[in-house]
């Protein structure tokens, strides 16, 4: 007995996924893209550093947010690709120094997130 066609579902992954409308900086949909890149633990934890210190260097940012090299490098990029973090390189001295800063963008973006995460927080503490 043969068995009935099965029927075809699209394909999934990156390479068979629709793309996603891009988002302006107007659209107010934006500002959830914003809070999901800036939601992950490490990225929020990269941007709260940075919001109390001028400038970290790779090492000490390290150090404060607890993650390997990798991870930082992977994170801070992404926030540097968002237009919230700089990245500059240098050497002091003969050794090479990476320090990152938050950009005016990254500091209102952080400050929305923070806005939305307190108006939760009160309407939960409300009920």
């Amino acid at each position: 007995m043969a068995r009935p066609a099965r029927a075809q579902r699209p394909p999934t992954g990156a390479a068979g996924a629709t793309p996603r409308p891009r988002r302006t900086p107007a659209d107010p949909a934006a500002d959830d893209r914003l809070e999901r890149l800036i939601h992950e633990r490490t990225r929020l934890a990269i941007m709260s550093v940075l919001a109390v210190n001028a400038t970290m260097s790779f090492n000490e940012l390290k150090a404060v947010v607890r993650t390997t090299d990798g991870n930082l490098s992977v994170h801070a990029r992404k926030l540097e690709e968002a237009g919230f973090v700089t990245c500059t390189k240098g050497f002091a001295g003969r050794v090479p120094r990476t320090e990152f800063a938050l950009t005016q963008s990254g500091r209102e973006a952080l400050g929305r997130y923070l806005d939305h995460m307190e108006a939760i927080i009160e309407a939960v503490r409300r009920r």
